[in-house]
């Protein structure tokens, strides 16, 4: 069920966890203020309820809790944390906003974040009621296609914040030069994580190889930085009641559309949603030999968020471009 309240503006600052930095901007939604229980406060006043009717547990993820809050103006999804302050949420709000305003597919429409008194924080957003599948193939390729076209940058590649994907840090600050942005914020960032955590020297050295030579992979091409999701796997697309589908939980930036492809490993996505996005925005030359780059980026943030299990993937994709560079 969606509400019928809208977004409103602030310009506070919040204090963020070592390692994310930020890049000051105006935000859509606002910060709760401190009080007994901020949830409850805003959604009786902002949220134009009278009354809360019930509290229910819902799935969160593993990082997060989350409720649905039911009252007499409509139903909300309030995620917390009690351990890390808005800056996490913030960002999360950020994208969905972003996505939220290209028109194109929906997401959930954020209201407000904010922290908890005892401390952790908050983000309330609409509540949208899923259907039994995960959305129509087909129109979900077509309206991704529209939300990259729709979703565009003057600033260049990366994002107003720094966000996470899963919760490893993810570095957006701009750029104007896709390999470059790809190879240091993306690829770069993973392998000193493998090196530093793992002391995985022959991936990070392999790896910096591949980066300093992949620009052959790009050449003739134009490429236009467009709004992606940045974390399209299965767990973050549903379908609402309708059928109509529902993407979650982004990790945006501005990069190249073939990235959100990423993670089409665990994303589950048919034929048909290729042929219906490519019909919308088409397939560029070379494609097919960049699509194991923008893998590699997430095979290496599981191996350093989950361990050996996904270390064999990336090195095989590694050395597999370092043989078709001659690198």
């Amino acid at each position: 069920m969606g509400t019928t309240v809208g977004i409103f503006s602030t310009s506070s600052f919040f204090p963020i966890p070592p390692r994310l930095r930020r890049v000051p901007v105006r935000r859509p939604f606002a910060v709760a203020a401190m009080g007994e229980d901020p949830i409850r406060e805003w959604i009786l006043t902002e949220g134009n309820a009278t009354k809360i009717t019930r509290i229910s547990p819902v799935g969160g993820g593993c990082i997060n809790s989350a409720s649905c809050y039911d009252t007499d103006a409509g139903s909300f999804f309030v995620k917390t944390n009690r351990r890390i302050g808005p800056s996490m949420f913030e960002a999360e709000a950020l994208g969905l906003g972003a996505m939220f305003d290209t028109q194109t597919i929906r997401v959930p429409r954020p209201f407000k974040v904010g922290s908890l008194p005892t401390g952790g924080s908050f983000i309330i957003m609409e509540f949208i009621e899923f259907g039994a599948s995960r959305g129509n193939q087909p129109v979900l390729g077509r309206k991704l296609a529209e939300m990259h076209k729709a979703g565009k940058s003057e600033k260049g590649f990366g994002f107003d914040v720094e966000n996470t994907i899963g919760s490893t840090p993810q570095i957006n600050d701009w750029s104007s030069d896709w390999v470059q942005f790809y190879g240091e914020r993306r690829l770069g960032y993973q392998l000193k994580l493998a090196l530093d955590q793992y002391g995985d020297r022959t991936i990070y050295e392999k790896g910096q190889r591949l980066v300093k030579n992949m620009a052959p992979l790009f050449e003739n091409l134009v490429i236009e930085p467009c709004l992606l999701h940045g974390d399209l796997w299965s767990g973050n697309i549903s379908s609402d009641k309708n059928g109509e589908p529902v993407i979650l939980d982004p990790a945006c930036y501005y990069g190249h559309n073939e990235a959100e492809f990423g993670m089409s490993w665990c994303a589950g996505f048919a034929s048909a949603f290729y042929d219906a996005y490519f019909q919308v925005i088409p397939k560029q030359q070379g494609y097919e030999k960049r699509r194991e780059l923008y893998l590699l980026y997430h095979y290496l943030n599981h191996y350093n968020l989950f361990g050996s299990g996904y270390r064999s993937s990336a090195m095989s994709i590694i050395d597999d471009y370092l043989r078709m560079l001659n690198a």
